[in-house]
């Protein structure tokens, strides 16, 4: 990993650039983290960047973000962490507030078009992730049977729960290996995050959690921030798994309607950044904040004790089983839900293999690919 410091007007570009670019949900945000981040800025290599994957999707919250906010925080500190979080946040939101506020919808055969792009250069994005990852953390037999392995556990146990026993048992395989080996010179990632902070946050996830509830009754603005942090609380797996407890949440007391709620939830999946913004749609700024705070804190509480921890020699046998398995869970979501909800028919694989050829053979700039998709899939829209 390159070892200097950034700025926060430097991560705030770069995650403005994301939030206006990375469309297709959260395992397709983890593709585009990669390729700007990974490899065109080289603020990390890919092994670091998988065990920062791989620790995300072990805690409850929206995985894509707090990828995205530690990296923020790694590059320029805490106000580096708010930088990224702002950038990639703004701009899904306050398109989902402009929905909001408007009632616009996209239809027609024009809007219809940009959608099925958008999703389609998805599975371009997510399989780039992928191939790339698999070349640098599955380079012998062992770790691509693992990587297979976690495919076939979550084709009998999807979910968020089968992705983190997926990683569990690529982490118990790589212990089994024996294959790591103690690194005290692995390069440390600059997390300014002391041990007491850490457990200050770990202290305020609980009060929170456990107080919140409490205050519910104090009116209609506590009870949206209970609901919202609870479900931020209690959800893995990111913004698609967040949807059915926020439908409980917000559709049973009668806040929005269920025609609302699907309405909001279309659009979402219109506009580029977290799928998780879609709180902007349903309660503004106050459950924007409640959803994103718990896994933020989760972190938070957390990151004091990776390096120490992904230095041991058992720790890298266990990074390097689950830093495989992380490829099968991105390879398993490659083809369900990114590619079975994008393409089907031929053309729509004939654009998809496109797109791919853009960003691999190429070296297109995602953005530059994902407006040629939209493009595209108007074009497929309006030849019937």
């Amino acid at each position: 990993m390159r070892q200097r410091t950034g700025t926060p007007g430097e991560v705030f570009g770069a995650f403005l650039k994301l939030g206006l670019t990375s469309f297709g949900g959260p395992v397709a945000h983890l593709g585009y983290f990669r390729d700007e981040l990974v490899t065109r800025r080289r603020w990390m290599d890919d092994r670091a960047y998988a065990d920062l994957v791989a620790l995300c999707q072990f805690m409850p919250g929206p995985a894509s973000s707090q990828v995205g906010f530690a990296l923020g925080l790694m590059r320029a500190g805490w106000w580096g962490a708010l930088a990224a979080f702002a950038a990639f946040t703004l701009p899904s939101a306050i398109l989902m507030l402009v929905f909001a506020l408007t009632a616009a919808s996209v239809a027609g055969p024009v809007g219809d078009g940009v959608l099925v792009g958008l999703k389609i250069v998805a599975v371009a994005i997510v399989a780039q992730a992928v191939w790339g990852m698999a070349r640098s953390l599955c380079p012998d037999p062992a770790r691509a049977t693992i990587a297979v392995a976690a495919v076939a556990i979550l084709a009998v146990a999807a979910g968020p729960f089968g992705m983190v026993g997926a990683i569990l048992a690529g982490a118990a395989a790589g212990l089994a290996l024996g294959r790591g080996a103690a690194q005290p010179g692995l390069a440390a990632l600059p997390l300014p995050v002391t041990r007491r902070q850490g457990a200050a946050a770990l202290a305020v996830f609980g009060v929170l959690l456990l107080g919140l509830p409490l205050l519910a009754g104090l009116g209609q603005g506590m009870a949206v921030i209970d609901s919202f942090y609870r479900a931020g609380s209690l959800v893995f797996g990111g913004g698609h798994v967040v949807l059915p407890l926020l439908q409980a949440e917000v559709v049973a007391p009668g806040w929005v309607t269920p025609d609302q709620f699907l309405a909001g939830y279309g659009a979402a999946q219109a506009v580029p950044g977290p799928l998780f913004t879609f709180a902007a749609y349903l309660g503004a700024v106050l459950a924007l904040s409640a959803l994103f705070l718990p896994g933020f804190l989760l972190l938070v509480g957390v990151l004091p004790f990776w390096d120490r921890f992904r230095a041991m020699g058992r720790a890298q046998s266990a990074m390097q089983g689950a830093n495989a398995a992380v490829v099968g869970v991105l390879g398993a979501a490659l083809y369900d839900p990114v590619f079975t909800s994008a393409i089907g028919d031929m053309r729509d694989l004939a654009l998809a293999l496109a797109c791919f050829v853009a960003l691999t053979a190429w070296k297109a700039r995602p953005w530059v690919v994902v407006i040629l998709a939209a493009a595209g899939g108007v074009v497929l829209s309006l030849a019937g």
